[in-house]
This record gives C-alpha cells, sequence and structure tokens, in this order.
C-alpha cells in the first residue's frame, strides 16, 4: 500500500477518473468495489481511512468491518444511506455535496412540471397512434392561473421557485426549519395542510428520514386538489407509492412526475412502469455534462481536505472529539 487507502462503493453512471486523479495525487491509493453489498467493500476496504459513497447502505455493522475507516464522503447531497448516528458514535466525520447539481435538479423539476401540465407525454402518444387535438385526455391548463407548492425549501427547491415565479401564477412553501429569510419574496411561506390543498403542482424537495419517510400518503394526496399534479426529483420513501397509485387510478390526481422510485431500477412487473400517468425519468435529474464530473471531484475533494487539515469541506456529522453534532 502505497498511501491511505480511499475505496468507492458504488458509481453506477458515474466515471471514477476525475477523483481517483486529484485522491492519487493527494498520496491515496484508491479502490473501486465490484458491487455496493456489504462484503464486496469490505473485501476493497478492509483497511480503508475514506470510503466515497454512492448508494450503499453504510450502517454500523459494516462501519465495525472497517476497523481503520474514519471518514464517509457522499457522492450525492442526501446522506440517508449512512447510518449518521452509528457514524457518529464510532467518531466518524460523514460529509455530503451540496450544490453540485442544484440548477440541473431544478431545471428537471421544472420541466417534469412543465410536461404534466402540458400534457407532453400524452400528446406524444396521441400522435403516435395516429391521433390529434381532440384525442387528449385532458385540456391543459394555464400555467398562470396556477399555484407550485414547494414541499422543503433549501437550494434546489429555492433555485426551482426562481425559474418557476414567471411561469406559474403562485408559488407556495412548507418548510418547518428553514428561516424566513431564505425564503424568496415570490414564495408564501405556509404550513403543509395548506400547501397541499392549494396547489395544482406539489413539487418535492425534503431530504429522507424518520420524520419524512411516507410523508406523502393518502391523507395527504386526498389533501390535494382533484385534478392536480405530482413531482418528485428528491426520494422515493418520500411517497407511498400504493397510495399514489390509488389516487391515479380514482382520477383524483391527474398524473405524477417520478425520477426517485421506491426500488431503482424498478422492477419488470412494478405497476409504477406501465402506469399512463406517471411520467417516469431513471434518477437522472442531477445529470449533466457538469455534474457528473463534479459528483467525484467533489467527494474526493472532501477527503483531500480531510486527510490535510483533519476536517472535510461540507461535514454533516461532526465526531464528537471535535466537539461537533449533526
Amino acid at each position: 500500500m502505497t498511501g491511505p487507502l480511499a475505496v468507492f462503493t458504488d458509481l453506477d453512471d458515474l466515471d471514477p477518473g476525475p477523483g481517483v486523479t486529484k485522491l492519487t495525487r493527494a498520496g491515496f491509493e484508491v479502490r473501486i468495489a465490484d458491487s455496493p453489498s456489504p462484503d464486496a467493500i469490505v473485501e476493497a476496504a478492509s483497511h480503508a481511512v475514506a470510503l466515497l459513497v454512492g448508494y450503499a447502505r453504510v450502517d454500523a455493522d459494516l462501519m465495525d468491518r472497517l476497523p481503520k475507516l474514519r471518514i464517509l464522503a457522499t457522492c450525492s447531497a442526501g446522506y440517508d444511506m449512512v447510518d449518521v448516528e452509528a457514524a457518529r458514535a464510532r467518531g466518524l466525520w460523514v460529509c455530503n455535496l451540496p450544490g453540485a447539481a442544484t440548477e440541473e435538479v431544478a431545471v428537471h423539476a421544472l420541466a417534469s412540471a412543465l410536461s404534466l401540465v402540458r400534457q407532453l407525454p400524452q400528446g406524444d402518444a396521441v400522435v403516435r397512434r395516429g391521433g390529434w387535438t381532440t384525442d387528449l385526455p385532458l385540456l391543459p391548463r394555464r400555467t398562470g392561473e396556477l399555484t407550485l407548492g414547494l414541499v422543503g425549501m433549501g437550494r434546489i427547491a429555492t433555485r426551482l421557485a426562481e425559474l418557476a415565479a414567471p411561469v406559474f401564477g403562485r408559488v407556495a412553501a412548507y418548510d418547518p426549519v428553514c428561516r424566513p429569510a431564505q425564503v424568496p419574496v415570490t414564495v408564501h411561506r405556509t404550513d403543509l395542510d395548506t400547501v397541499l390543498a392549494g396547489s395544482d403542482v406539489l413539487s418535492l424537495h425534503a431530504p429522507l428520514d424518520d420524520s419524512t419517510r411516507n410523508l406523502i400518503g393518502r391523507a395527504e394526496l386526498e389533501r390535494m386538489p382533484a385534478g392536480s399534479f405530482l413531482v418528485n426529483v428528491a426520494r422515493g420513501g418520500l411517497i407511498d407509492h400504493t397510495a399514489l397509485l390509488a389516487s391515479l387510478d380514482a382520477g383524483h390526481l391527474a398524473g405524477a412526475a417520478l425520477d426517485a422510485l421506491p426500488t431503482e431500477p424498478p422492477a419488470p412487473d412494478d405497476p409504477l412502469r406501465t402506469h399512463p400517468r406517471l411520467l417516469l425519468s431513471p434518477h437522472s435529474a442531477f445529470l449533466s455534462d457538469a455534474s457528473r464530473r463534479t459528483y467525484v471531484e467533489r467527494p474526493a475533494e472532501n477527503v483531500i481536505a480531510w486527510y490535510r487539515t483533519g476536517r472535510p469541506l461540507t461535514p454533516v456529522v461532526t465526531p464528537a472529539a471535535e466537539g461537533g453534532t449533526l
């Protein structure tokens, strides 16, 4: 071993090259696990001080199997794949990747919302089967008369609000933790029930944790206006998908756009794959030619900063010995 070991747990469609280059130049040995399974990670990382984590689950058991581990750097803004309480208890740093694809995800959410409202997938299907305007299942509504509701008001939702303000008649938001100064003046901040009841399009931007899992279930969907739309570019676990399918089948929701699913990719027989009122994308809202590089370089920079200075650039869990918390 030529230096401290850093291991990418899983990469999906990301090219690790730029991150590997940065780490190698900083003196690290770098490996890539064969799969995101715990055994494969342990095989690659038994002596690793750093894990660069994609979607692999890093729980207490896996941490205990990696005795030299000191830092977990996620290749995403979300870090729900890491047991943060277990990391804190073991004195590990956890850092995430905020802002890497803010523009991409906000634009994807807006494009999804407009595609639903303007009936673009349905129009495409009508033309391909030989139909025309009178064959559209719904008459599109004027966006300037609609309200866009946001659940969560972080970087992505804030950028979406800026993009959507000239298009939608009103933008409303619910976020129990953001400060009033963080909310753009074009956004009406209110409670969740009011956002649900008043949103013609509801877009989800909350993190996934115990308080937000299945945040949008049957009761919440029933509060939404008849004929409304749902967009999720955050985490699949925010939605009770059984309730979502029931609402779509009943015609209460006119449609939904999902970039995040409960199982990725979905099984061949998953009803989400074939529902005519669903617009699906393969968890690709974050992707662009620019962000694809950032998603491997920034986690590497977090690890390098920790190695050189004792502290990563964007920590979300600080070891107790450093006097920090989540």
